[in-house]
């Protein structure tokens, strides 16, 4: 398949002229539609990117057989009835985060895609960052060994959500960022969380998730509305080496630190810590270079391969549908007074990273 693949996007509010744009500069792609209920915002997308046709009908956009692909950039409550159509029209689809606003709705869109063979990819844009893809690759490689802990923290004074909780808002960039570099994917049986809400908004407006990992690793999570500085941190420690992401530092977004603590065990016939030796390994700091290219021209890229190859993307629906089965455990354990509440991993997996 040499020929540009058409899409069109539906939604040219917030994030819509972002992925549109992307859409419109990519050698893979023919922008051949805005489609938006707000005629004259759709109107003023497509007059910015090149007279692009605009409508304000999604059955018009689906009825057309030259299109390949939609690109949904609407409110996540919107998703489901949108997403739903598009693949029952059969066109691949791309969804921003959340892929939707429930568990159920988003594991019908994943079961509706598999069933029809088409591309359902989650919009995660962070995964498709140059810092990220090279955090992915370190861990993939083995370079900082075995992951023991997780420690993510997003929190700044952010804009409360009339609809949604700090959780949903700012959570899923951080688990799906954990989903995609862990070897095994966000694989997690419970999760506990704690919510805060001191302003009595309704909703926490502040929250820790804390999620046991494989071999008794842990992650966790900090996210905030109410924080006068902005933080935009995620520190991966292994058994060899310590990975830091800090977003906020476009001159080093990645430091790699050759420091941590070693166990020698002093007999082989027992694995008890307390009978090991402990040393402290105080190594060099170094930071990779890193690519620069914005994220969502890598979306956009791997989208038309997923397609192109018959394959799942790397974000693909059911790294989106685990995203959704830890926000849904948050919610049962903030009810339960912040105690564990498993998290539902039906139909989760067939996630095609590489």
């Amino acid at each position: 398949m040499s020929e540009r693949l058409k899409v069109a996007v539906v939604g040219a509010g917030y994030w819509g002229p972002n992925v549109a744009r992307n859409f419109r500069s990519s050698s893979n792609w023919k922008l051949a539609y805005i489609c938006d209920l707000d005629i004259e915002r759709a109107r003023g997308l497509a007059d910015r990117l090149g007279d692009i046709p605009l409508t304000g009908s999604l059955e018009e956009v689906l009825a057309d057989p030259t299109v390949d692909a939609v690109a949904v950039a609407t409110p996540a409550r919107t998703h489901k009835a949108i997403v739903m159509a598009a693949l029952e029209a059969s066109k691949h689809v791309l969804v921003e985060k959340p892929l939707a606003d429930t568990r159920e709705g988003g594991a019908e869109m994943v079961a509706e895609a598999r069933e029809r063979g088409l591309v359902l990819m989650a919009d995660h844009t962070y995964c498709y960052t140059p810092a990220v893809l090279k955090i992915h690759e370190l861990i993939e490689d083995g370079f900082i060994g075995e992951v023991l802990f997780i420690d993510s923290v997003r929190i700044n004074l952010g804009l409360i959500q009339p609809d949604v909780d700090v959780f949903w808002d700012l959570a899923p960039h951080d688990l799906s960022i954990i989903d995609f570099v862990l070897p095994g994917g966000l694989n997690v049986a419970s999760v506990a969380a704690h919510g805060a809400d001191p302003l009595q908004t309704g909703k926490a407006c502040i929250g820790y998730l804390t999620l046991p990992l494989a071999n008794g690793a842990i992650a966790h999570v900090h996210v905030n509305w109410l924080s006068p500085t902005k933080i935009r941190r995620m520190v991966v420690g292994g058994t060899k080496r310590t990975l830091v992401w800090d977003d906020l530092n476009p001159q080093q977004r990645v430091s790699i630190y050759d420091r941590g603590v070693d166990l020698e065990l002093q007999s082989k016939e027992t694995a008890d810590a307390r009978a090991s030796n402990i040393s402290y390994r105080l190594g060099d700091t170094w930071a990779p270079a890193l690519e620069e290219r914005e994220a969502l021209a890598n979306v956009v890229a791997e989208f038309a391969a997923a397609i192109r190859d018959g394959r799942a993307a790397r974000t693909d629906g059911a790294a989106g549908l685990r995203v959704l089965s830890v926000l849904d455990a948050v919610a049962g354990s903030l009810r339960a007074a912040g105690a564990p509440c498993p998290v539902n991993s039906d139909d989760v997996t067939g996630v095609g990273r590489s």
